[in-house]
């Protein structure tokens, strides 16, 4: 169902139960595109181990329409260094039948503001090169370019650059 094109869907935070459906999200956007530089799909158990590392600070969560998961994202620790404690890393993935509805926008949204409510500083993306459409979200967003990363990937036998982009939470939000 969607309201001027765009999907309606209830984003939320993520339980163990919707581990399969991430991992069939990722494990497609693994095998289609350069979304990730992940080459080989993961299985079950790597999928836990990842759901695992997350908590409270570093939050995974799902759109889901009509009881169907249709896109996930999460925040996940920069570094292990604790100087980094309040820098986290985004993660965004829409299943290929339900992207350029909005979901990636919602999804986008509150995660942030997730981030913004357990006290990060700055978000860290990472979007290969080719993917426009999630440089002008994270833009929208207010996500800065801060770097370029050359040549640092090769999946489906090209060679691609990395573009970082990063959002600081102004000190009075």
């Amino acid at each position: 169902m969607s309201f001027l094109g765009v999907m309606m869907c209830t984003i939320r935070e993520a339980k163990i139960s919707d581990l399969n459906a991430i991992t069939e999200i990722y494990n497609e956007v693994i095998l289609t595109t350069t979304a990730t530089f992940d080459t080989e799909p993961k299985t079950e158990d790597e999928q836990k181990a990842w759901f695992d590392s997350h908590g409270p600070r570093h939050p995974i969560l799902v759109a889901e329409s009509n009881e169907v998961i249709v896109g996930w994202a999460s925040l996940s620790k920069w570094s292990d260094r604790g100087a980094y404690c309040d820098t986290a890393v985004i993660t965004l993935h829409v299943k290929q039948e339900f992207r350029g509805k909005g979901i990636g926008r919602k999804l986008m949204g509150a995660l942030i503001s997730e981030g913004r409510r357990v006290g990060l500083h700055t978000i860290i993306a990472r979007i290969a090169e080719g993917n426009d459409v999630s440089i002008h979200l994270a833009e929208s967003f207010g996500f800065h370019h801060i770097g370029v990363m050359k040549e640092v990937g090769k999946k489906f036998g090209r060679i691609l650059d990395v573009y970082l982009m990063q959002k600081i939470y102004p000190a009075d939000e």
